[in-house]
């Protein structure tokens, strides 16, 4: 639980504070007041990163430093950004510990909801891929650090492609890395796919109150029996093919999540109110498995979906909330407050 937050330079607060309650807070004002930098500055303090440009831009203009200093029961977390000539340097201090980068046990479980996860569904690929990334980064120890490590293998891969055939001979060595990391990563997403299909139909049946049967698979080239072989083969037999495309065919950054509705493939036939059920059902199954792994209720950031939801769907989802610490974004806070039982804390913020 976040329990209040000081935002110095960060974005468009000059020196600004807030305190919150346990339950539902509902930050409202009108659109470019500063709702979704306060989030941004919760997401910081509780998980060390962001889900909106680069660290670069958080700091306010003109300054060549940010400080974000919250409290928790457990204590006090402070975030700090300082500007070296355009190279932002981010610092982390729990109750008086400093850290260059927050590890999985020192963050706040936390589940963000904005409109682009709306299209989770229909959208790219990467899309669905980051949710599954996202979610098992807060829930495997050393997750993040394999996803890092195999983004630099494929960069490095993809360099050798774009600088043609001559580096041919150079190519075996990533063509190993990346298959043993591949593995790994496809490995964890496979069996968080499985766990979520045994509970997805029966959570969508009652925020829909349908009887439509729905199922997720881990869309791949290769079985996730033997992903790590099957990719190595994979990766040496398209050589040609990838240097003329100058990128990576094959592994997990091109593997996805598919959603079956009623036997029909819900990507290409889901109607808008079905893609946005499933998108509600796979966030609250995050939230779930986020509560089991680590053993504490995550915070919830939904930032400015109310508008984007219809009525039912709304009070399907707050059905869900109550029980968490919320922080919603909204331009009208009556829309959002009615929609709890309990009463909301409401912080307005302005221009």
């Amino acid at each position: 639980m976040i329990q209040s937050i000081r935002l110095q330079n960060f974005r468009s607060y000059r020196d600004e504070s807030f305190e919150f309650e346990p339950g539902v807070n509902i930050i409202v004002g009108p659109n470019t007041s500063g709702k979704t930098n306060l989030l941004e500055a919760l997401m910081m303090l509780v998980l060390g990163s962001s889900y909106r440009g680069s660290t670069n831009e958080m700091i306010g203009f003109g300054k060549s430093w940010a400080r974000l200093d919250g409290h928790t029961p457990d204590g006090q977390r402070t975030v700090k950004l300082e500007d070296h000539g355009g190279l932002v340097k981010k610092s982390f201090e729990i109750n008086g510990l400093v850290f260059g980068r927050l590890s999985q046990q020192k963050t706040i479980p936390t589940v963000l909801f904005e409109p682009q996860h709306l299209q989770l569904l229909t959208g790219r690929p990467e899309l669905r891929r980051d949710y599954l990334d996202n979610l098992l980064g807060q829930t495997i120890s050393g997750y993040s650090g394999l996803a890092r490590s195999y983004r630099r293998a494929l960069l490095q891969r993809n360099n050798l492609l774009k600088k043609g055939p001559q580096t041919k001979s150079q190519l075996f060595a990533w063509d190993v890395r990346l298959s043993e990391l591949g593995g790994q990563i496809a490995g964890y997403r496979y069996e968080l796919v499985t766990s979520q299909n045994k509970q997805i139909t029966k959570l969508y049946q009652k925020l829909s109150n349908s009887r439509a049967k729905v199922e997720l698979h881990y869309i791949s080239s290769c079985p996730p029996q033997n992903y790590s072989s099957k990719l190595l083969h994979k990766l040496e037999t398209s050589t040609e093919q990838d240097y003329v495309r100058g990128f990576t065919t094959y592994g997990p950054h091109r593997d996805d999540l598919g959603v079956i509705i009623n036997g029909h493939n819900a990507q290409e036939m889901a109607s808008r109110g079905e893609a946005r059920t499933v998108v509600l059902a796979l966030k609250i199954l995050e939230l779930k498995s986020l509560q089991e792994a680590r053993g504490q209720k995550p915070l919830l950031l939904l930032d400015d979906v109310f508008s984007e939801l219809d009525g039912a769907r709304r009070r399907a989802l707050t059905g869900f909330l109550e029980d968490y610490q919320t922080f919603i974004t909204t331009t009208d806070a009556d829309v959002v407050a009615h929609n709890f039982a309990q009463k909301c804390n409401i912080i307005p913020v302005s221009k």
